[in-house]
Formats: structure tokens, C-alpha cells, sequence
């Protein structure tokens, strides 16, 4: 950034004001919102927890891709190299946030956790684990998908098999000759089994308390996801609507397999539990083959099976805990007021709290278009509010 940081007084104890943002968080999102203020002239700095960039995409599972397509998957200025697949690798994507910070010369500090951040009037306080730092604005980028979280099911401590999140899913060729059960018919779920239906496991089955809302990767060879910007300009039950349609066209009736319905449309449920959309890419196909049997929530463990809620009994060696994510902001935010009972902000992009100015968080919903054209929209969106704000 060229940009000199403007300091300005500040209270007793504390370092000099920055007069820019501080953006905690350097994944998609917080490298996107950073790039949009540097170009709107708002000095800004980057802290990370981690010693080094994409560290959530390196501890993945080796078989996870993006579901969004590559040519609207890319953060400004930088593109995939040619011949990248359309539905890039893990580490095409590392590569990638790499590259862009490389690029746009960002600021970032690596290794350092904000613990805490206050209002005091008219600036933020950050308490963090290299001491205070203080500025007029903070951005919250630190991911909706932060921590894992996997339910404190009853007598899983005795359980004799393994069990593991969907984070941890590493190769699907660890799966062979094993019977396994994915908790979880979300995103994350369809994932798991989208990889585990090309590996010669034993028996699989799905516990899905809900069904999905969920569309094929690809439509003969025309990738889905090309038409998100479309869908996401749409009114939201007719996004709704289509993407009914089309899972049934394409998939049939799935409740004939057990699957549940989708309690709503899979635009609604964006915004209303923030539960994002389904891709199928081989799932689908196992459920109909009966490689993989629809099955009841999880009651309990025992040591050698799992009761389900219907009291049946099945005696999986691998249990998947497809169960999202937590923000892990708790501890962060707490006293502010701002988050929700799962710990998800109350708003996110360019709303914020008129009670708590200087305030924005970007990268917390899950969106049609997918996490890095929102990174783009939402970045510069915030970038504008702050820059109308200083003049």
C-alpha cells in the first residue's frame, strides 16, 4: 500500500489512533475487503491469527475442491493460471489467495490472535495477543466456517470406531472396505459422499434430519454454478422456485429414498439458517444404487453401534459429523451485543449498527454466488461506506 497510516491521540494507555481499518482475518474475504480500501485510500492493516496465508485450506481434506466455478471464483486482478480445472483444487485456491496478496503488495501481519475488541466513542480498542492497537474502523473477516463442531452426542467417549468432522475427511481411498455414516445432509454431507461414491467402501449410510436443497455440479458438461449471478439477482422465492424445479427434474423424487424435504427453499434458507446449497457429483447416484441408505438422526452412541431415532441400531467403522461450523467470535465480541445464539453476526456486508459506528463484518453468510464473488461484492461495498465516512 502506498499510503502512509495518519495516527492520531488517543486516550491514556492506549497507542496512537489509526486513522484507517483494521481487517482481522486474511482469507477470502479479509484480503478482498483490504484490496477495496487500499484502493479507495483508506490505510488499512491485516492481522492473522495464522503464521501463514490460507492455513484453513491447508489443514482441509486432500479431495476437497471449491463447488464454485473457477471464472467466478477469482479475486481482483488475479486470475487462475490457464488449464486450471472449473472447479478448482484446494491447492489451486491456496495458490491463488497467495498470489493475490502478492500482488497487491497487502499489508498483513501474520501470528497475531485478536482477543478482545471495545468501543470507546469514537475508535475501537483491540486487544490482542501482541498488545493494544487501536483505529477509527475494524472489519471482521474471520470466516463463518472457523471452527468445527461436531454435537456432544451421548456415550460417543465410548464408542470403538472413529469419529471425525467433515473438515477431516482426507482421502476417500482411507474409506475403502469401511462402512461409514455421514451425520449431516447439508453441504458438507453431500460433499463427503460426492467423494466417498468413487470409493469402494462397504455399506454407507446418510442421517439427514432435513433434506437439501441441492443441484448437480454440472448439467451435461455446462458447470451450474455459471448461472449464480442470475439466480442471485432474482427475488428470492423465485430463486427458490427454480432451484426446486431443478432438483427435480434432474434428481426425481428423493423422499422415495428417505431423504427428508427441505424444510424451505434453498434461497430462503441462505438467509434465514445460513445453510448453503448442495452439490451433488456422484451422491445422488449412490443414494439410488443403495450404496448409501437414508437414515434417521443420531440418538446415541454405543460402543460397538449407533441407535437412531427410530431405535434402529447400525454399526458404522467411520462416523462423519457432516454438523457445520462455529465462528468461534464468542470470546472476541461477547460483550458487544452483535452476535446471535449460535454466535453468527446480526449483520454482515454494508449494514452495521448505527449504536456500534466502525463496525463491519464481511464473509459470514453463505451466499448463491459463493464465498469469493461475495468476498469481492461485500469488500467493496464496506470500502465504500468507510471511505464516504472520512470525507
Amino acid at each position: 500500500m502506498d499510503a502512509e497510516a495518519k495516527v492520531l491521540p488517543s486516550g491514556v494507555g492506549e497507542p496512537a489512533i489509526l486513522d484507517g481499518a483494521i481487517v482481522i482475518g486474511a482469507g477470502a474475504a479479509g484480503l478482498a475487503v483490504a484490496h477495496a480500501l487500499a484502493k479507495a485510500g483508506v490505510t488499512t492493516q491485516i492481522l492473522e491469527r495464522e503464521q501463514r496465508l490460507a492455513e484453513p485450506w491447508h489443514r482441509r481434506h486432500d479431495n476437497l475442491h471449491l463447488n464454485t466455478h473457477r471464472d467466478l471464483s477469482s479475486l481482483p486482478g488475479v486470475s487462475f493460471p490457464a488449464g486450471t480445472p472449473a472447479f478448482p483444487h484446494r491447492s489451486t485456491v491456496i495458490r491463488h489467495l497467495n498470489e493475490f496478496a502478492e500482488t497487491h503488495r497487502l499489508p498483513i501481519t501474520l501470528g497475531i490472535e485478536v482477543e478482545e475488541i471495545e468501543f470507546r466513542g469514537d475508535h475501537w480498542l483491540l486487544r490482542t495477543s501482541e498488545g493494544l492497537k487501536t483505529a477509527r474502523y475494524v472489519v471482521i473477516a474471520t470466516g463463518r466456517d472457523r471452527q468445527p463442531f461436531i454435537p456432544a452426542w451421548k456415550g460417543m467417549e465410548d464408542f470403538s470406531g472413529k469419529i471425525i468432522h467433515s473438515a477431516d475427511f482426507g482421502k476417500a481411498n482411507d474409506y475403502a472396505g469401511r462402512k461409514v455414516l455421514v451425520v449431516g445432509a447439508g453441504n458438507s454431507g453431500f460433499d463427503a459422499l460426492n467423494h466417498l461414491s468413487r470409493a469402494e467402501t462397504d455399506q454407507m449410510w446418510l442421517s439427514a434430519r432435513n433434506g437439501p436443497s441441492l443441484l448437480p455440479k454440472r448439467i451435461g458438461q455446462i458447470a451450474v454454478h455459471r448461472f449464480s449471478p442470475v439466480m442471485a439477482n432474482l427475488p428470492t422465492r423465485l430463486a427458490d422456485a427454480i432451484m426446486a424445479a431443478t432438483q427435480r427434474l434432474v434428481f426425481g423424487d428423493l423422499t422415495t429414498y428417505g431423504l427428508p424435504p427441505a424444510p424451505s427453499g434453498g434461497a430462503s434458507r441462505l438467509g434465514s439458517d445460513y445453510t448453503a446449497i448442495a452439490a451433488d457429483d456422484g451422491a445422488v447416484e449412490a443414494i439410488k444404487a443403495g450404496r448409501v441408505i437414508i437414515v434417521p438422526q443420531l440418538r446415541e452412541f454405543r460402543r460397538d453401534d449407533v441407535v437412531l431415532d427410530n431405535g434402529q441400531a447400525i454399526a458404522p467403522d467411520i462416523v462423519i459429523a457432516a454438523t457445520g461450523y462455529r465462528t468461534g467470535l464468542e470470546t472476541m465480541l461477547g460483550r458487544l451485543g452483535v452476535l446471535d445464539t449460535r454466535g453468527v453476526p446480526l449483520f454482515n456486508g454494508a449494514a452495521n449498527d448505527p449504536k456500534l459506528p466502525g463496525l463491519w463484518f464481511t464473509g459470514m453468510r453463505p451466499s448463491i454466488r459463493g464465498c469469493f464473488a461475495n468476498a469481492r461484492i461485500q469488500g467493496a461495498a464496506i470500502a465504500r461506506k468507510i471511505a464516504g465516512q472520512k470525507r
